[in-house]
């Protein structure tokens, strides 16, 4: 049994799947959750073929008991909690006479909702951990969005600045407990995810998964006095 577990939403791809696979490099035992199961079986067995202890766990972040799934299914397999990457998230751009209620919900439960439930159900594992070590973290991908918000994209930019905000609070809260919260604000990243956005933005010009995964190994060595609350990630001269 590892020493450290982590759990990692949205992990079947792009930065779910590359913050997992930082994390079970260093050595934590990984429950991965994303909503297909196909492509998440097929990220698992990727994680597992470098010797990571990986299971695998599909999920809807809009559904509760979903949720709930995933965190009983992970407490059953590691019995701990040192880290919580809520990296699963949706965007939906309409002008505002557009929306569609269907989709202002979606993004709503997956990218802010989902993250607050996440916490409810992991504090106890969360609050463990802290009390062994002091750096029990979480991790929650908020987006540049949310701290320059654009047109066409606001809800999306909203549920992010929400989310940002949800950290901080979090930090004021949780800190005396060992637990710290970090929001992750990239703009746009190199993955399938960006590629409405690459006749504009050319992928050699967007950040890496990379970048993001440096951020975390980072966050995993500093010291129990230390909380970075927000990391913002933008390409040079990039305006917020």
């Amino acid at each position: 049994m590892p020493d450290r577990a982590a759990i990692v939403t949205g992990a079947s791809r792009g930065i779910g799947f590359a913050l997992a696979d930082a994390l079970g490099e260093a050595g934590y035992g990984l429950t991965v959750s994303a909503r297909k199961p196909d492509t998440l079986v097929q990220a698992a067995e990727e994680l597992r073929a470098k010797g990571y202890e990986v299971q695998d766990v599909a999920a809807n972040m809009a559904d509760e008991d979903a949720i709930r799934e995933v965190v009983a299914r992970h407490r059953e397999r590691f019995g701990r909690l040192d880290v919580l990457v809520n990296n699963a998230g949706v965007g939906i751009g309409a002008a505002a006479a557009d929306h569609q209620t269907k989709f202002v919900d979606m993004q709503l439960d997956v990218n802010l909702r989902a993250i607050v439930l996440f916490y409810r159900e992991c504090v106890d594992m969360l609050r463990a951990a802290g009390t062994e070590h002091r750096n029990a973290l979480v991790v929650n991908m908020a987006s540049l969005a949310g701290k320059s918000p654009q047109p066409w994209l606001s809800v999306y930019a909203a549920t992010k600045a929400a989310v940002v905000a949800y950290t901080s609070a979090m930090n004021k809260e949780l800190n005396a407990e060992g637990i710290k919260s970090v929001a992750f604000c990239p703009g746009f990243v190199d993955t399938d995810m960006t590629e409405f956005i690459r006749g504009t933005v050319p992928p050699e010009e967007m950040l890496r998964t990379t970048d993001i995964t440096a951020a975390l190994r980072f966050l995993l060595h500093v010291s129990p006095a230390c909380v970075v609350p927000e990391i913002i990630f933008q390409r040079p001269g990039e305006a917020i």
